[in-house]
Parts: structure tokens; sequence; C-alpha cells
């Protein structure tokens, strides 16, 4: 049984993404840093760059509120409320301001019924069901040489790293619809408007890493399912 994980060697298909996870993270985390000392020369905050975009789509209805933290910034589509953290909320840096459009960008794809956004709640059950159990169920099934749970647990992973696979364009999306609008209404222009873009850009590149991960975790999976079929 400890050979079994001690000569793991399918551990190595993951390594590439837990290095640019990591990378990911530090982009993110330095370039919001730089940009939260760059201050609009429109002194407009996140809250009232939010409620700008907001009010320009008609979502006159849609709230928002403070939350404590930093980066917890979200669109809550169940009870209609943008809550952007401390940082954010009554700051006036490109990197606010482009945070919380993007927040804003999440409610505007819920009111156009923009279907990746659809798509992703939809799923987000399996998927926190399946981000609990599906390797603990994967292994109990390798240990036990139980091929109905091995393929239970890879099927649940499955749907984990279907919700980053249809992560990439909401957010993709988001962020765009933050851009054109933060333009179009010249919250930001100019070199904010780049500076907001990169600290966006930044943070896309979690979710890429996100997939990345989940992508060779799952290959990891049917590796080590195949290579116990294998030996029977």
């Amino acid at each position: 049984m400890f050979g079994l994980f001690y000569y793991d060697w399918t551990i190595l298909l993951v390594l590439p993404a837990l290095i640019i996870s990591a990378w990911a993270q530090i982009k993110v985390s330095t370039t919001y840093k730089k940009y939260s000392t760059v201050y609009t020369r429109r002194n407009v905050t996140g809250a009232e760059a939010a409620r700008a975009i907001l009010d320009k789509n008609g979502l006159h209805h849609v709230k928002i509120e403070r939350v404590r933290g930093h980066l917890t910034d979200h669109y809550d589509p169940r009870a209609n409320v943008i809550r952007l953290s401390d940082s954010v909320y009554g700051s006036n840096s490109t990197a606010a301001v482009g945070v919380a459009a993007h927040e804003a960008g999440h409610a505007v794809q819920y009111a156009k019924n923009y279907a990746p956004i659809r798509l992703r709640t939809a799923i987000i059950p399996m998927t926190r069901f399946g981000s609990m159990l599906a390797i603990p169920l994967f292994f109990v099934g390798l240990i036990m040489a139980s091929e109905p749970f091995m393929l239970f647990g890879i099927l649940l992973y499955a749907a984990v790293a279907l919700f980053q696979l249809v992560t990439l364009p909401v957010e993709f999306n988001a962020s765009s619809r933050a851009l054109k609008a933060l333009d179009s209404s010249a919250i930001l222009s100019g070199e904010e408007l780049s500076g907001a873009k990169r600290v966006l850009s930044a943070a896309a590149m979690t979710y890429v890493a996100a997939l990345l991960t989940s992508l060779l975790t799952l290959l990891r999976l049917l590796v080590l399912a195949g290579g116990r079929s294998n030996r029977r």
C-alpha cells in the first residue's frame, strides 16, 4: 500500500499547474498593490464606479454593500447585491475601480442572461459536492481496488473541471464589460484605464491557473485508474 503512494510519479503531472498558480497569485498581489496607489483624476471610488455602471444598464435595484476583508469582492445574484471589500468600496484607486467595475459586469451578465454565467450557476451545487468528495472517493476506490468508487470520483472531479472551464469566459467577459463601461463613461481614461486592465488581466490568470490545475489533476486520476486496471 505504501509503495503505491511512495512511487506515485503522477504527482509530477500537477506540479507545473501548482507553480503557475503560485505565480498567478503573486502577480495579482503585486499588480493590485501597484495600482492601489495610482488614484483616479476624477476621484471616483469603487462603489461609485459600480453604481454608475449598474445605473447605466438599468440595474437600479442592485444594491452595493461594504464587506470586511481584502479582495473579498463578489456579486450575489440571489440577493441582487454587489459586495465590495474595505480596500475597494471607498478607494479611488484605479485598482479598486477596476475590481468594482468587474463585479458590476457580473450583475450585467445576469441581467442580460449571459449563457455561460447561467450554466456556471446551475452546476455550482454539483461542483461543491465534487470538490469535497471527488479526491477522497477516488483514492478510497484506488486502495480498495473498487472501479465504481474510482469512476464516481473521476466523474465528480470532471464536474469541477467543467466549472473551471465555464468560469473562464464568465470572468473574461465581466472584465471586458467593465473596461468598456469605464471607458465609455469616462470614469477612467488613458493610463488609468490601462492600469485597471492590468489588474483585471492579472486576476484572470488565476482562473486560467485553476483550470489548468483541475485538468491536470483529472489527467492524473485517469492515469492512476488506468494503471490500477492494467495491474489486475
